[in-house]
């Protein structure tokens, strides 16, 4: 957890500097702007799963050293160049097949759909990363690498760089890009992947080398005659990452609930995805987009200070998270899922309030008066006034501030666009073949 935490602490300004950079360069050079919410609702979730999975929220089935224990039938040194190189081949081609599956399937596209779910294609959606997989089930692809006895360190170097050699091709700012194109996943080709349109659905799985998509059969270019469509066939309709994450395995299971047929109770979740019994879908139809022009992109209206609020808020939880990684070394296990927590709280009540949910607003209160209570209470933010003196008195105030802001925002201009609390999960589905 310390060392993924460390290297977090690097790579998280400077996905944040690329950002402000693309934003600049739209503005500047494309006379595009863009949307403030949605970018906020994209780092938001990346903030989720970087939580998830630097605390450890995950409930291990098997771990790589048991693996390695049980199966290992060569030995490698650390100091070998090989491994590295084996490693990073082996988890691209994995990561094509773990990706395609995702998908393919009804049940696994809830541990993927969250990156599909902005209607934009830019840098921050990069970052829109599940939270939704309980369990460490994609170790068991680690098997190979157990049995050719690829050490531990090996993975936890190369896992990291793999991934977050992904941030870069997420934007719509890099045209073609000659003889790389038919190497490497490049902007054009994960366009493709994360458009809607008919002839791009399901193409272009590769995570890093798109050799992959062109051996197997799902590679496709873009179209000069075919502009990018983005977003989901059954929309999102929210900018809470928790809500994206959780809503489709929530249909599935209404739906298992609701079905009459006692086979599709089963084969439901291993079906397709996008796939719904046909009682149920009679009787209970979502709106899915058929056509292209049908997608209206959810863009609730905010004012100036609400935006504000929202991105000064959005950078406060932001420089916290950075401070809990500082000092994962130095505080306890417990310290740290504690304070992890109350970040994640914050992060629900956030993104709730930004839907014009008066769910969200409450929760704002309550999660700044906890905040307050710990801060008083603990008379320190987990060490914070080593470093800023009296800085568990600036956090206990800033939230004090946020949750009257939240609640007087809510009451002056938000709560004229609240739904009924019974839609937070009937709204617009999230689940569909994208």
């Amino acid at each position: 957890m310390n060392a993924y935490g460390n290297i977090l602490l690097i790579a998280m300004p400077g996905f944040l500097i690329l950002i402000l950079i693309e934003m600049f360069w739209g503005r500047w050079k494309q006379k595009e702007q863009q949307p403030v919410i949605d970018t906020i609702s994209s780092l938001t979730s990346g903030m989720t799963n970087i939580l998830k999975s630097t605390l450890g929220l995950t409930i291990i089935i098997i771990s790589y050293p048991w693996l390695l224990h049980h199966f290992q039938l060569v030995h490698w040194s650390t100091t070998s160049v090989l491994p590295y190189i084996i490693v990073f081949v082996f988890f691209d081609f994995s990561g094509y097949w773990a990706h395609r599956l995702q998908h393919r399937v009804n049940f696994f596209w809830s541990h993927h759909l969250v990156h599909h779910s902005s209607e934009e294609f830019n840098l921050p959606c990069a970052l829109r990363q599940q939270i939704a997989v309980m369990t460490n089930v994609y170790s068991l692809l680690l098997v190979p690498m157990a049995l050719v006895g690829i050490p531990p360190e090996v993975l936890a170097l190369v896992g990291p760089i793999h991934l977050f050699s992904q941030f870069w091709y997420h934007t719509r700012y890099i045209g073609r890009m000659g003889l790389l194109e038919y190497i490497l996943v490049t902007p054009s080709h994960h366009r493709v992947h994360h458009a809607m349109n008919d002839i791009y659905m399901d193409k272009n799985y590769s995570q890093i080398f798109i050799v992959w998509d062109r051996m197997f059969g799902t590679f496709q270019e873009e179209l000069a005659s075919e502009p990018c469509v983005y977003g989901m066939r059954r929309p999102a309709q929210t900018w809470n990452p928790y809500i994206i994450n959780f809503k489709h395995w929530y249909t599935l299971a209404v739906d298992t609930w609701r079905t009459k047929n006692v086979r599709d109770k089963f084969r439901l979740w291993f079906m397709p995805t996008g796939w719904r019994p046909a009682d149920v879908m009679e009787k209970y139809p979502l709106f899915t987009v058929e056509k292209m022009s049908d997608l209206k992109k959810y863009n609730p209206v905010y004012s100036n200070w609400f935006s504000a609020f929202s991105v000064t808020h959005l950078s406060v939880i932001f420089l916290l998270l950075c401070f809990l990684f500082f000092r994962f070394g130095e505080i306890t296990k417990t310290e740290a899922l504690v304070n992890g927590i109350l970040l994640m709280l914050a992060i629900f009540g956030f993104t709730a309030l930004l839907d014009k949910k008066k769910y969200g607003m409450v929760s704002m209160v309550l999660v700044g008066a906890g905040i307050v209570c710990f801060s008083v209470v603990r008379g320190d933010w987990f060490g914070l006034n080593g470093f800023l003196p009296m800085g568990s008195v600036v956090v206990a105030c800033y939230f004090a501030v946020t949750a009257l802001a939240a609640a007087w925002f809510y009451k002056t201009e938000l709560s004229a666009g609240v739904e009924s609390e019974s839609a937070i999960f009937n709204s617009v589905e999230t689940q569909t073949q994208n």
